[in-house]
């Protein structure tokens, strides 16, 4: 155990997390057991290590551990934790939970055996804790950590603090809101970085950032679908080639049925395919309003602008992007559809947006919300698209 304890003392002093993420404000902790979802390249890792930091420094109550240990996963993951609990471990905190094929009744027998032990873990977003994992119905409360939103991004390029503001907040006083961001800093000297680079944590280490996302969506393809979905390895490059496929196609309408015949899978296989890859964060779905899986999407994005840079660098079509990072942004606490008409969405059912990339192709309708790019500040339902990355 004492090596254990090493390993979390060196992560726990040698931790570089230069933004806070508002997420360790929304987490309800008293709860005994917290399980944390996300994208792999998100920062999972890092977060727990900030909580352990933040909570409890190199008090011996807590331990980090990840299940890329040979030890853990021979010994089984309750054992171990009743091997901290019995030396007075209280708050146990796994990184990477579904390396061992048991998480889940694992966990569960933790809860039943130690009820003055807390579990905080994470895991892949493909993962449906509750849905597919009925023995942690009632015990754990699921989270989502996202990647870096534009505020976080502004924020820590730009050195300033802009609160997050709820969406109802932005189209009530957007004019204010902009100008008070606007006297403090100029969005636009970071908004094309941030759509280029600047979701993924890894764009503050030295490494070359494309480099580093092709690797992540590699993993998230070799080990989070097929792993956690059971899929065998035989398939992986018919995924691999069908989210190309999908990435390069732009944002319109998929004909199912062409890309499942050049992959050479039926169409049902296809569809599962592409949940898949929207429950890995590769892509995002985006239904006519009362349509849902498994009907065909009415759109399909890439998850977020990063990802188009990285696999089609040569491909720049501004409308693409700025529907990307408008969807990505909304992603979180609301529900997009399509809209009525092309290039608009349908966001909670009531709200029309058109997304534009500049004022020259506005026709001013009082029916819809416009989101403009290259625009410092709006007026009426005019709104600068930057705008809506202060959404978190």
């Amino acid at each position: 155990m004492e090596s254990f304890f090493r390993t979390h003392d060196y992560l726990i002093d040698h931790l570089q997390a230069s933004v806070r993420r508002e997420l360790m404000d929304e987490i309800d902790w008293s709860s005994r057991m917290i399980g944390i979802k996300g994208t792999r390249g998100v920062g999972k890792t890092t977060f727990l290590l900030q909580y352990a930091k933040e909570r409890f420094g190199h008090d011996r109550s807590c331990l980090y551990i990840n299940m890329n240990n040979l030890y853990i996963q021979g010994r089984g993951i309750a054992e171990f934790a009743g091997e901290f609990h019995k030396i007075g471990g209280k708050v146990l905190l796994i990184d990477q939970v579904f390396k061992h094929p048991d998480w889940s009744k694992e966990l569960r027998k933790c809860h039943d055996l130690y009820p003055n032990l807390k579990i905080v873990f994470t895991g892949s977003s493909v993962m449906r804790l509750k849905e597919e994992n009925p023995e942690l119905n009632g015990i754990v409360s699921s989270y989502n950590l996202r990647g870096f939103s534009f505020r976080e991004y502004l924020n820590l390029k730009s050195g300033i603090a802009i609160p997050s503001y709820r969406l109802h907040h932005i189209l009530g006083h957007h004019e204010e809101i902009a100008r008070s961001v606007l006297d403090q800093v100029d969005p636009s000297l970071y908004f094309k970085d941030y759509l280029h680079h600047g979701f993924y944590p890894f764009f503050l280490e030295n490494g070359n950032y494309s480099e580093n996302l092709i690797k992540t969506m590699n993993m998230m393809m070799e080990v989070d679908i097929l792993l956690v979905k059971q899929i065998e390895l035989k398939y992986l490059p018919k995924i691999k080639k069908l989210f190309y496929l999908l990435s390069v196609s732009g944002t319109g309408t998929p004909n199912i049925s062409q890309l499942a015949k050049e992959i050479d899978l039926s169409r049902s296989t296809a569809l599962n395919y592409i949940k898949y890859l929207a429950d890995a964060r590769l892509i995002n779905l985006v239904y006519s309003k009362g349509e849902d899986f498994p009907k065909k999407p009415a759109r399909v994005l890439m998850h977020n602008p990063n990802l188009i840079y990285t696999i089609y660098p040569r491909r720049n079509d501004s409308q693409d992007v700025e529907d990307t990072f408008f969807v990505n942004t909304m992603w979180k606490d609301h529900v997009v559809h399509k809209g009525e008409k092309h290039g608009s969405f349908l966001v909670d059912g009531e709200l029309q947006f058109k997304v534009l990339d500049d004022e020259s192709g506005l026709r001013n309708n009082s029916k819809y919300i416009y989101a403009v790019n290259n625009l410092a500040c709006g007026h009426d339902n005019v709104i600068p698209l930057w705008l809506f990355g202060l959404l978190y």
